[in-house]
Order: C-alpha cells, then structure tokens, then sequence
C-alpha cells in the first residue's frame, strides 16, 4: 500500500468534520455478505431466471413466489455483523467528523454499528409493509412467514427495497445530495460506480478531496483526488 497515500488521507481526515462516505457492496462483502457483480458474485451465478429479472418490478407482481425465494436465499443475510468500515465510520459520526453515510446496501449494518445518519439509496431489508394497509413488519416478521408473506389484513408484504423498473425515495436522495455538496472530503469506497442513478452522486461534490477505494479500477477513477486498489478493509484499519 502507498504509505504516502495513505499519509495524506489520514490528513485529511484529521482536518475535516463534514465527511461524507458513499459505500457500495464491496462495504459488507466483510461480513460475508456477497457482492453482486465479482466473478463469483449474485449475477454471476446460474439461476432459471436472470437474478436482474427476479428482482424487478414486473417479476414480483408475476411471479412472487419465485421472487420470494429468491429474496430469502440469496438476499438475506440476518446473521451478518457490522465490520471494521462499518464501526470506523460510527466512531467518527460520535465524533463529529462524519456528516453522513450513502449506501447502496439494504443490509443496515451501518445501523447495527451505531451510524445515525444513513441514506440507503436501495432501501433495507429491515423494513416490510404492506400493500393493502401499509403495516410495517421486521425482518424476523418476514423470515418467520412462509412462502409469500401475508398481512394479518390479507394484502401481500413487500419488502422496502427498491427494485429495477423502481424509483429510488425522493427524500432519501435530496438528502444524500445535500450531504455530498456540504462535504470536505467524500470518500467513495467499495463500489464499482456502474450503477446509475446511484453512481452519478459524485457529480453532486464541490470539494477537491474526493478519495475512491475500490479493489479493481473504476469508471470515475480519473475524477478522483486520491486512489487506492485495496481491500477496504485493509486501508480503513491504517485510519485514525
């Protein structure tokens, strides 16, 4: 690893008190959650239907069984536990350096880690509501239902995670931009940056420290003030 870029990181964050961190899989593949686009991740593996097809719009109102099957095997990891990342970036929200958190991971480790302000761009698999009367259900509520969850009123549970052909939450995204303008120093960390509108975020800072940590290269490296091809968790355990 590059000591002196790593020396000048550590300057900087030292110097700031309005961080802004953009995470993406690469954030919670740690905690043994898999990613979805490495050689051995979600996409890459052999299903009857393409993952992308299963978790879109149009398939969970066709075919919810199959999507739910899905959901559960492969998308719900409720033993999973916070990281070093996770806990890093929680000690430097108590300590009034961290503005906030975007991510692109429905799993709420952040939370579980004791981050406060946390922007999840896809949503998180601790929220269900349903459909009909828009009750709100756990994850424990959805892993105890069998097959296609159900309301005590009937209408179908639907997890709060956003799915292809789905808009992302307005107030969810007015706030990260907002984060991501007010910030001295972005870190853009396990993400490829290939998903869009999510991706597009980095346009939203003003500043000039915008570090990107990615283990391979990525389509915004040429915009950024610092690079490291790292594991993340190899680099966060060098910060202060």
């Amino acid at each position: 690893m590059d000591e002196t870029k790593l020396a000048t990181l550590r300057s900087w964050i030292e110097e700031s008190n309005q961080i802004v961190f953009f995470g993406g899989a690469g954030v919670s593949t740690e905690s043994g959650i898999p990613d979805f686009r490495s050689a051995d991740g979600l996409y890459n593996q052999r299903y009857a239907y393409p993952p992308e097809t299963i978790i879109s719009h149009t398939f969970y109102m066709k075919r919810p069984e199959i999507f739910f099957r899905f959901y559960r095997e492969k998308m719900l990891f409720p033993e999973a536990k916070p990281n070093l990342v996770h806990e890093k970036l929680a000690k430097w929200e108590q300590e009034g350096k961290l503005l906030a958190v975007v991510t692109q991971n429905i799993d709420g480790l952040h939370q579980a880690a004791g981050s406060k302000r946390v922007y999840e761009l896809h949503g998180s698999v601790h929220r269900n509501y349903c459909e009909r009367c828009h009750a709100f259900y756990s994850l424990s509520d959805l892993l105890a239902m069998e097959d296609i969850p159900h309301c005590t009123c009937g209408g179908r549970i639907k997890p709060d995670v956003v799915l292809y052909e789905e808009g992302l939450d307005g107030d969810t995204v007015n706030g990260a931009v907002s984060a991501i303008r007010n910030a001295d120093l972005l870190i853009v960390a396990g993400t490829s940056l290939s998903v869009y509108p999510a991706a597009a975020f980095l346009d939203e800072y003003r500043g000039t420290r915008l570090v990107l940590i990615n283990k391979t290269e990525t389509a915004r490296d040429n915009i950024a003030d610092l690079v490291f091809h790292e594991k993340l968790g190899e680099v966060f355990e060098k910060l202060p």
